[in-house]
């Protein structure tokens, strides 16, 4: 079982700007100063996005390349996996989702439905409600 990554999807005000972001680009690579320590486990697993305090979208990660800085870039299959939201804090750096804890993806023509705000959906969630 892959391990995944979740990121916060920096500078996205919704989903539809987010798919844009990726409708725009053939090859996704994100570049980050230091490569996770646990990066061969989530070959193979998804980056896991989180907007608006919610975990909403998931793209396959194909890999890791280091620049001639000594970056490293992430690579990524160029496409964006809708799931069911979930609620998930930002936070800084790179924090691992196991696949039992991971949402799963909206199925072809299912409708996801109203789903809530993930800061709403979260202060329910802490209160027991959902």
């Amino acid at each position: 079982m892959p391990l995944h990554l979740t990121k916060i999807a920096f500078g996205a005000k919704s989903y539809e700007q987010l798919a844009e972001w990726f409708a725009t680009r053939d090859d996704m690579r994100l570049t980050t100063r230091n490569r996770p320590t646990r990066h061969e486990e989530v070959v193979g697993g998804s980056l896991f996005w989180i907007l608006n305090h919610a975990i909403v979208a998931r793209s396959p990660i194909t890999g890791f390349t280091q620049t001639d800085d000594g970056r490293w870039h992430i690579c990524l299959e160029p496409v964006l996996i809708r799931v069911h939201q979930q609620p998930k804090r930002a936070h800084q750096g790179w924090r691992y989702l196991t696949d039992e804890k991971a949402p799963r993806d909206v199925a072809d023509g299912e409708d996801i439905g109203d789903a809530l705000p993930g800061k709403l959906a979260a202060k329910l969630e802490r209160l027991g409600l959902v």
